[in-house]
């Protein structure tokens, strides 16, 4: 049976190749800002959208008897909900608002099937960003971008992004933006994954 990751982000599909779990990747058709919109900036420091989102993107490609996974992440701070980055100035905005601060990063994941998601779950990390000077974020901007452009957080834990942390509290894999473990665990459950 078919397994698909409604997904265009490189990290989520390769985790997934990483782990052995054959799949093909293909674009959603979900305009998360609607969905981010619908929620109060405060609510959990973005959860509930992040869960919406990733059942939103399972749901979004008709593929009958397939499996697909859907996943997203959202991030806040100080009770405030924080998309990606348009440009590279309001990356740099957003990097000195997260300057000494913790983040909340909510990553979710959905499995669905003939239009109904069978499971989901999100889980969240908590991220102490150290203090960034208005000079680091220039280096690290003209180091890392456009490549973070695509990352809520504006980081890529995988590379220079782990510089912006002092303390990490979570799973790598939901810092990432895929709660893998407990993912696997579903997959094994319907036999999709040994």
């Amino acid at each position: 049976m078919p397994l698909i990751l409604a997904s265009t982000s490189p990290i989520r599909r390769s985790m997934l190749e990483a782990a052995g779990v054959e799949h093909v990747a293909m674009s959603p058709d979900v305009d998360e800002d609607k969905v981010k919109q619908a929620h109060d900036s405060r609510s959990s420091c973005g959860a509930s959208p992040a869960l919406e989102l990733a059942e939103a993107k399972a749901l979004s490609l008709d593929h009958p008897g397939a499996f697909i996974i859907g996943s997203d992440s959202t991030l806040g701070v100080d009770g405030q909900l924080y998309s990606k980055p348009r440009d590279r100035d309001e990356a740099a905005r957003h990097l000195a608002a997260f300057s000494g601060r913790t983040m909340i990063l909510s990553s979710a994941v959905a499995l669905a099937r003939d239009g109904v998601v069978e499971w989901s779950l999100v889980d969240q990390a908590r991220l102490t960003v150290r203090d960034l000077s208005p000079a680091f974020i220039d280096a690290y901007l003209d180091r890392e971008w456009p490549a973070v452009a695509y990352c809520v957080g504006v980081f890529r834990m995988e590379g220079p992004g782990v510089m912006l942390f002092d303390a990490v509290e979570g799973s790598h894999f939901t810092i990432l933006g895929l709660p893998l473990l407990p993912l696997l665990g579903a997959l094994r459950a319907r036999g999709l994954a040994v």
